[in-house]
């Protein structure tokens, strides 16, 4: 922990009392804290130039954990009480079949590759999230403040802010939903300047905005005079701010101050019918946001894809508000029917859009939850559903010079496990590490007790993909 201030008072040094006002470790009064804009580490000497055209991920978060045998791993042989109620349709990979409600991602199947067979051993949703998102067993198997840092953080700290004026990583939710700890997506012993800069709401409503990216220039006045007083307070405080608060500082200046920003986060700078290819829905429309941020410069973009709401219209009965599809919490098959369709508009749309714009090779496309749902179906107050199911999962990931129209693994005839080809999320991360050009292995970052700890301690690129 950091010692408490000791100031004294001297020549040219603002009154105590104005520097409280102030405060130490943000932009006071503006309601914008440093650690909140997502910055990296100062002096980082785990960031060197990288070879190629900046490569970026834009991973697609679907809490909860979408069932695989209702989406890219049917079983239509086996039982009735396992299959559901959905049939499988061909798509243009031969021997590749999706669920009947994924009709575009159907005809996009040899523009991306499902992963069958990562599974792990954490059933709670906490668990589940903690295990997927640092690559390690988490020490408490619930609850979603993490152990170790999560994977966006860890890239973030080693990539930085390539750009002045866009955050490097960027998480996006629902309102309310985008404190650190929601989707264990916290830094751990990495800090609070690996955050994400996090926003929540609904990108499909018409009155959308980022809060503080909005500011007047009266505000913006404000924040310039704070951090001269910041700037000016100098030798004293050296030693109890973090290292490099004036680039810091100047980084947080930047997001806020900056067109590029504020341009990036604008929906309605985009054309009328690339919004409605993505759908005019949460999901399509975070989706697209992630597209924009990614050509705007940043490098890391978490949406998560949870309530599936349409401006206008109420949700139908049995709905849940994310893919957490207990008999309990909704009619399965009823919430598919109402939820599918806006996941498969939003990703078909993001490979095509991607393709078109020249992103395909710079931006690798990630799509999953935590963990897949019971084979076997349950049912509760007389209605489907199904229960976590860390032990098999589909995964679609798309882009980023991957080969695509691949299957890889498969699980047994009902579902339940792998087959062939066992894989962890480990092996994911690595595949999506290996697109950027960072050696999880090599990259030693150190815990608060000083002790060194690899990125990434075990898993290898998915060779069928890469």
């Amino acid at each position: 922990m950091q010692p408490p201030f000791h100031l004294c008072q001297g020549p040219g040094l603002p009154s105590r009392r104005r520097l409280l006002k102030l405060g130490a470790l943000s932009i006071a009064g503006t309601g914008i804290t440093l650690p909140s804009l997502g910055s990296s580490s100062f002096e980082n000497p785990l960031l060197t130039e990288k070879p190629g055209d900046d490569p970026a991920v834009i991973f697609l978060w679907l809490p909860g954990g979408p069932a695989h045998l209702d989406t890219f791993d049917m079983k239509p042989a086996a039982p009735v009480e396992y299959r559901g109620d959905f049939r499988p349709i061909s798509t243009t990979v031969p021997g590749l079949d999706v669920c009947e409600l994924l009709p575009l991602l159907a005809a996009k199947a040899h523009q991306y590759s499902i992963i069958r067979s990562i599974h792990h051993k954490f059933a709670d949703h906490g668990g589940g999230h903690k295990r997927f998102m640092t690559g390690r067993d988490p020490l408490e198997p619930t609850g979603f403040v993490n152990d170790y840092p999560a994977m966006g953080s860890m890239v973030h700290r080693v990539l930085g802010d390539p750009r002045p004026g866009i955050p490097g990583y960027v998480l996006g939710t629902d309102g309310g939903r985008d404190p650190i700890d929601v989707f264990s997506m916290g830094a751990a012993y990495l800090g609070p300047s690996s955050y994400p800069f996090a926003f929540g709401g609904d990108p499909s409503k018409s009155d959308f905005q980022v809060r503080n990216l909005n500011s007047p220039p009266e505000r913006i006045g404000q924040i310039r005079e704070r951090l001269g007083l910041l700037k000016s307070v100098g030798g004293p405080l050296q030693d109890q701010l973090p290292p490099g608060p004036e680039v810091f500082n100047q980084r947080a200046l930047d997001l806020v101050s900056s067109e590029r920003a504020r341009n990036a986060f604008n929906l309605h700078r985009e054309p009328d019918r690339i919004r409605e290819r993505y759908g005019n829905h949460t999901y399509g429309q975070r989706t697209l946001l992630a597209r924009r941020l990614i050509e705007a410069g940043s490098r890391f973009v978490t949406m998560v894809l949870e309530s599936p709401n349409v401006p206008g219209k109420e949700w139908p009965k049995d709905v849940c508000y994310n893919w957490d599809s207990h008999a309990v919490n909704c009619h399965i098959f009823n919430d598919s029917r109402w939820r599918f369709p806006m996941l498969d508009q939003a990703v078909s749309a993001l490979i095509t859009d991607l393709r078109e714009r020249g992103l395909d090779k710079k931006v690798m496309l990630v799509v999953t939850g935590e963990f897949g749902r019971t084979p076997k179906i349950e049912t509760a107050k007389d209605r489907p559903g199904r229960d976590h199911w860390p032990q098999a999962m589909s995964v679609l990931v798309s882009g980023g010079g991957l080969k695509d129209g691949v299957v890889v693994g498969s699980t047994n005839s009902k579902g339940e496990h792998p087959k062939d080809r066992p894989l962890s999320p480990n092996d994911l991360w690595a595949t999506v590490l290996n697109h950027l050009n960072i050696d999880g292995r090599e990259t030693i970052f150190t815990d608060h007790s000083g002790r060194p700890m690899p990125m990434l301690p075990d898993g290898e690129p998915i060779r069928e993909l890469v």
